[in-house]
């Protein structure tokens, strides 16, 4: 399946089809590798993105540009046996987001030179985001300037593409309210984007695309993201409503180009996932849902670690990860308010999972690797999986660590799978 293919989800949603694909927004080789296992179980491609902040020009927070990110999915795609043909790169709100404390001119600049160099390494798939103010500009800016932005963001794009003879990318528009990532605040619902408000939002990028020259690239934008009423924040999570996005849905009646991207959805009931992608939420974000799961299996390893060595030292790695965190507090000191315990808690817990920001660190890779070489070749009681990963103890397939922690990943690919491709 090429990036073209993803054209075909606006297709199949005119044909009365119910059809979807799983975006799977992380940059943890460990969760790429599960996901890629799964397609290949399955026979599905595989929909692998990167955001600004995690990769970009000047490295994010993982250290990696985009060809960095492109290698090392490919490394894993081949040592897995994934056919590369069935695999998309993405690139998720791209725009000036990562250097939001510069000016405009500076801000843009360099999103533009990030776009490129997306594009260049061979992303198919561009998340145009210009939606957020910069330095001296209000927090969300008008339709009218955010147009204008993504159409630079996609100039830059096609030209990057024409430079590297690499293929002219499929787009997608518009960005959801609250931020990317999670709410930083209790939530007991969220309101979805207003019929008016999507239509206004394609029709200022249309205009201003027209005007720019680049009817082309308009043409291969295939998706918009609205808000449909779903949101987590650090302990609560809002599910999908159907009745109250009804308006929303049908905008996509006047817009056949179109399918919306829905971000946000970790953490939502397989049943509501379903429901999105028949309503036309054609494409489903998942990042923070995928790396909770994943700590959540270290977690309950590192239990069962210190039960079956003595010497292992209790909570290891979950003493290891504190002390890095209260070391380097810049990725979560903002977002966590409340008395010590209750950081605590959220430091390790939250469903907005800032912990994952940690794993690229040299002290939480080692803490990580001491905690695999402990169970190294151990067949793990199920007893004990049973105590400490409930949610996957259901036979012996999974009893090495490897395999419990690959099986909490694809507990929740497997919701998305089956909301994307319906039997």
């Amino acid at each position: 399946m090429s990036a073209v293919d993803l054209r075909t989800l606006a297709e199949a949603r005119r044909k009365g089809e119910t059809r979807g694909i799983t975006s799977v927004c992380v940059a943890h080789p460990r969760v790429i590798r599960a996901a890629l296992r799964h397609g290949r179980a399955l026979g599905r491609p595989v929909l692998i993105e990167a955001t600004c902040n995690q990769v970009n020009q000047d490295g994010g927070y993982t250290g990696l540009r985009p060809v960095d990110f492109r290698r090392m999915v490919l490394e894993i795609a081949e040592a897995e046996g994934f056919d590369p043909a069935q695999l998309i790169l993405g690139g998720d709100h791209l725009g000036p987001n990562p250097w939001r404390k510069l000016g405009v001119d500076e801000a843009m600049a360099k999103a533009e030179t990030m776009v490129a160099a997306y594009v260049a390494a061979g992303f198919t798939k561009i998340h145009l985001d210009a939606s957020m103010g910069v330095a001296g500009e209000p927090e969300a800016l008008d339709d009218e300037t955010t147009a204008r932005r993504a159409a630079r963001l996609a100039a830059a794009a096609e030209r990057a593409a024409k430079e590297a003879g690499t293929p002219t990318p499929l787009y997608i528009i518009g960005t959801e309210v609250p931020t990317p990532g999670g709410a930083t605040h209790a939530l007991d619902h969220v309101v979805p984007t207003s019929h008016a408000a999507a239509e206004q939002s394609i029709a200022a990028h249309r205009q201003v695309f027209a005007a720019s020259g680049l009817d082309a690239a308009f043409d291969r934008v295939i998706a918009l993201v609205v808000q449909p009423g779903v949101e987590f924040g650090h302990e609560s999570v809002v599910e999908y409503a159907p009745e109250q996005a009804r308006d929303l849905i049908s905008m996509l009646d006047g817009q056949p180009q179109f399918v919306f991207e829905a971000h946000s959805t970790d953490y939502q009931p397989g049943g509501k996932l379903a429901r999105l992608v028949a309503d036309g939420f054609a494409i489903l974000k998942v990042g923070p849902g995928l790396t909770f799961a994943m700590r959540e299996a270290l977690y309950g390893l590192d239990c069962i670690a210190a039960e079956l060595d003595p010497g292992y030292g209790g909570r290891a790695l979950a003493d290891s990860m504190e002390r890095l965190m209260l070391a380097e507090p810049g990725f979560w000191q903002s977002h966590y308010r409340g008395t010590p315990q209750e950081q605590h808690a959220l430091r390790h817990y939250s469903f907005s999972d800032r912990i994952r920001y940690y794993w690229p660190h040299p002290l939480a890779q080692a803490a990580v690797k001491r905690l695999m070489q402990t169970l190294d070749g151990r067949t793990i009681p199920q007893t004990l999986v049973s105590q400490f990963l409930p949610r996957q103890a259901d036979g012996a397939t999974a009893a090495f660590a490897d395999k419990l922690i690959e099986a909490a990943i694809v507990r929740v690919l497997d919701d998305y799978a089956k909301a994307c491709e319906p039997a």
